[in-house]
Parts: structure tokens; C-alpha cells; sequence
């Protein structure tokens, strides 16, 4: 049963982060999504410099939009958010993928289990109830064993870390607005949380089909990710800790 957002904590400030690159086929729909399930959030468009009218459809839907001087991906682009999210004094972010294909009707769910204090990053997962079928074969592999792979490293049971679709509170918002994986990094700052001593926490949620382009992911590519992320992890293991502050960050 889906929460309404009538039931959910309004003191609590919501910043919703949408990283968008060359989405202008979608990134309407995402924004207008967003403002009917959680109507008291803020919005930011994080315009990872677009080629195409993403900008001026985002602009035109009243949002806030970040415009990044060159195409720095999606590290760069979502981190670009939180600082934003931190300087501002967000207690709540949400992140959402511009091509439509997370659920944003869940957010509140999601929302919730952080206002109630179940863990420091939510994350929606499209594997822990086996829901949903992947349509490729080579995608469904690598994201299992990338999974087994954090599972192994972290100590905790992790069934998909690809997801972009979390929501995170104050103090996460502070470490990411400092350290944040620039490359491929979902599945790092699910390990760095955890190295942290912060709790994660995934939801089953039913993702959406894309409503424009296409996935660029491919069997070599899928293979370099997994062996990539595999040793950014382990070399962050001998990174010294954050030390995070427990005031806002303004």
C-alpha cells in the first residue's frame, strides 16, 4: 500500500535531485511526477551539459537548474546536487534518474522509512522480491554479480546496487556533498556509507521501462564496471574517514 504524502512529516525539508543529460524527452513528466506524490519537495534539475532543450524545459516547469559548464557524468552531476542540498540546509534528498524510469509515486515510502529512523540511505531496489525480469541477459548477470560482489566486501546483503532511485538524510547529504564516487557511483557510495558505520536500507520497488533512448551498457563495458568498481571499492578501504559534523552544513 502506498503511503500518501499527506501522512508524511512536512517540517521536514525535501530537496528532490533529477541529474539530467540530453532528457528532454522526459524530463517534463519526471518533474511533473515528482511535484503530484511529493508536492511539498523542492526540485533541482542538475544539467549535465545537455546538447539538446533539457535546460529550457526544465526552467519552463519552474524548477531550479543547475547548469554544469561540460558534461562531468553522473558522480559529478548527482554530488553537484548535494552540495547544493547541503549549502541550503536540506534535512531530506531524493534522487531520481531523468528518463522516467523510477517510480516516483514510492517516494514517500521511501521517505518514510527515513523519517522514521530505519536507515541513513533508502534505496529502491528492483531485486529484493525478484519482481521485476531484466530484459537482457548480459545486464541481469553483471548487476548479480556486482551485488555479490558489495555483499562480500560490505558485510551486508546488497541486491541492487545500480539503483540511482535513494533518498538519503542530513547527515548522508553532508558526506556526499564532500566525498562523493565520480565513476559508475551507486555501488561505491553504498560501500562508502557502510565503511562510514551508516545504515542502508533497500526497498522492492517496480521500476518503469525507459520512456526514451536507450541503455548504453553493453557486455564489455558491463565486465569493465563490475572489475572497476570492484577495486574502487578496495582501494577506498584505505582512504581516511570523513569526519562529519552534526550541524547543517551552510
Amino acid at each position: 500500500m502506498l503511503l500518501s504524502w499527506s501522512k508524511m512529516d512536512v517540517t521536514k525539508r525535501i530537496l528532490a535531485i533529477i541529474p539530467a543529460y540530453n532528457e528532454a524527452k522526459s524530463i517534463a513528466a519526471v518533474i511533473d511526477n515528482i511535484r503530484t506524490s511529493v508536492p511539498q519537495a523542492d526540485i533541482i534539475v542538475v544539467n549535465d551539459g545537455s546538447a539538446d532543450t533539457t535546460e529550457n524545459i526544465a526552467e519552463a516547469k519552474g524548477t531550479i537548474v543547475l547548469n554544469l559548464p561540460y558534461n562531468m557524468g553522473i558522480g559529478g552531476a548527482v554530488q553537484t546536487g548535494y552540495k547544493f542540498a547541503a549549502q541550503n540546509g536540506y534535512d531530506i534528498a531524493v534522487q531520481v534518474d531523468a528518463d522516467g524510469q523510477h517510480p516516483v509515486n514510492e517516494i514517500p515510502r521511501l521517505v518514510e522509512a527515513i523519517t522514521n529512523h530505519e536507515a541513513d540511505m533508502v534505496i529502491g531496489s528492483r531485486y529484493v522480491e525478484m519482481s521485476e525480469k531484466e530484459a537482457s541477459f548480459t545486464r541481469a548477470m553483471g548487476k548479480w554479480v556486482l551485488a555479490k560482489v558489495i555483499t562480500l566486501l560490505t558485510g551486508q546483503r546488497i541486491t541492487d546496487s545500480s539503483s540511482g532511485f535513494r533518498v538519503i538524510n542530513q547527515r548522508v547529504i553532508c558526506l556526499f556533498s564532500h566525498r562523493y564516487p565520480r565513476d559508475y557511483p551507486e555501488p561505491e557510495s553504498i560501500a562508502l556509507l557502510i565503511r562510514e558505520g551508516l545504515r542502508v536500507k533497500e526497498i522492492p520497488v517496480e521500476m518503469n521501462g525507459r520512456t526514451s533512448g536507450r541503455s548504453s551498457i553493453t557486455m564489455l563495458k558491463g565486465i569493465y564496471y563490475v572489475i572497476k568498481v570492484t577495486l574502487a571499492i578496495l582501494i577506498d578501504k584505505f582512504e581516511p574517514r570523513v569526519q562529519l559534523k552534526e550541524s547543517k552544513v551552510r
